[in-house]
């Protein structure tokens, strides 16, 4: 259920507008950040003796996935090529004969559809691709069925030859059904996935928030056309990654499900922490960020420069949160917390994942200092991809048999 709050002390729309800038993520993660330093969370203390060794760890898997240190942005392309398999470059054929600003409205269109089904496929699931006979789990596996998906016209309404199926049109995500959803990710008795109702519903919404902006999205709306609003946005062939955060959030917040509310307005991926001053609105936006992250090479693909990137922040989910975990940085007050299932709201919850925030701009800056790298040479989006994503699943599947995360969480499919 929605919860609609009033809120005191601050014009409605600026506090929406401060609760929708990366500046209010790092300002209201930090205030939980401090407590818990202080020793005043109810829920986790942090070890910084352990900094060193998370760095060093996460240096030796950078060092191990990318030995010249030449690592690409953490971004949904790096899972369309899982397995090594070169299927952008069908993709690329597929668009050829496209223009070039087509051809990024054609990959906004794939990032943005394949990034909004990724949050969290449990760990039981799996998508099998009959043309390598590989089959692919979590991240990958979800992006790799979308990305069939999408080149076989599954969001299209397009009747043509093959390449002008190779959309997302707003009226096939209103009209798209649970039959298939449930075809096109192969979900069976024995091959369950995570939250297949939200994901339904957050295409379906999707679809109809295409229709209603078209200042976004066109009159003949489908996701990609945002290309066209950002390019109105480029001064001196540069663009800012928080002006694309910020698009991206005005322009989709009202696809997730029922949360928090200002007046009308839903903030999206924000929750509330009691231990949290004013009005103890906690925002996250990981999706949102991670879609953003996604979107920036299609950008840089019209020869658009992309600046600030660490005004962004690292991504709060299960791996990166994982990693603190594992490692020491985090530590439970109390061992239920590592045995009980907690729904996205609850405080355990918030808090890891705003300690989680914080962690990891610490442990960007400690790899920084041991490589010898400036945040120019070695930005955030980078670190997260060489990086702490990776060393949190590989620590993961250290530890566990089966690699899932030490916290266990209650998804719905829109969030982690």
């Amino acid at each position: 259920m929605s919860t609609e709050i009033t809120a005191t002390g601050k014009a409605d729309n600026e506090l929406i507008a401060y609760l929708h800038s990366p500046t209010a993520i790092r300002s209201r993660c930090r205030q939980l950040f401090k407590r818990a330093v202080a020793g005043c969370s109810s829920h986790f203390d942090c070890d910084f003796k352990q900094l060193t060794p998370a760095a060093d760890y996460v240096i030796d898997v950078i060092r191990s996935e990318y030995p010249d240190l030449q690592i690409p942005f953490h971004s949904r392309w790096r899972h369309f090529e899982a397995g090594g398999v070169a299927r952008l470059q069908k993709l690329d054929d597929l668009l050829a004969q496209f223009s070039k600003q087509e051809r990024a409205i054609a990959k906004f269109d794939l990032a943005i559809i394949s990034v909004l089904l990724d949050a969290g496929a449990g760990s039981n699931w799996y998508y099998y691709e009959s043309d390598t006979g590989m089959g692919f789990k979590r991240s990958e596996g979800l992006a790799v069925a979308s990305f069939h998906m999408f080149c076989q016209g599954a969001f299209s309404t397009t009747i043509g030859d093959e390449a002008s199926k190779v959309r997302v049109d707003a009226q096939k995500l209103q009209n798209f059904t649970e039959t298939e959803l449930i075809h096109w990710f192969q979900i069976r008795d024995d091959n369950p996935l995570v939250g297949v109702s939200g994901r339904l519903k957050l295409l379906q919404k999707l679809g109809t928030v295409l229709t209603a902006q078209p200042q976004f999205f066109g009159t003949n709306p489908r996701p990609g056309n945002l290309v066209n609003y950002l390019i109105g946005k480029v001064k001196n062939n540069q663009l800012s990654a928080a002006t694309v955060f910020d698009a991206v959030l005005c322009s989709l917040s009202e696809i997730w499900p029922g949360r928090l509310k200002i007046a009308t307005v839903n903030l999206g991926d924000v929750w509330h922490h009691p231990d949290v001053s004013e009005d103890g609105f906690v925002p996250f936006h990981k999706l949102s960020q991670w879609l953003t992250y996604s979107l920036l090479e299609p950008l840089q693909e019209l020869g658009i420069e992309i600046i600030g990137l660490d005004e962004l922040t690292g991504l709060p989910e299960y791996r990166n949160g994982g990693l603190c975990i594992d490692i020491g940085l985090l530590k439970p007050k109390h061992p239920d917390i590592l045995r009980t299932s907690y729904p996205v709201a609850s405080s355990v919850i918030v808090e890891w994942r705003a300690l989680t925030v914080i962690l990891l701009d610490q442990i960007a800056a400690s790899i920084r200092e041991k490589l010898n790298m400036s945040t120019i040479e070695l930005p955030l989006v980078k670190i997260l991809q060489g990086g702490t994503w990776t060393a949190g699943r590989k620590i993961a599947a250290e530890l566990r048999a089966d690699g899932a995360s030490p916290i266990q969480i209650e998804s719905d499919g829109t969030v982690l």
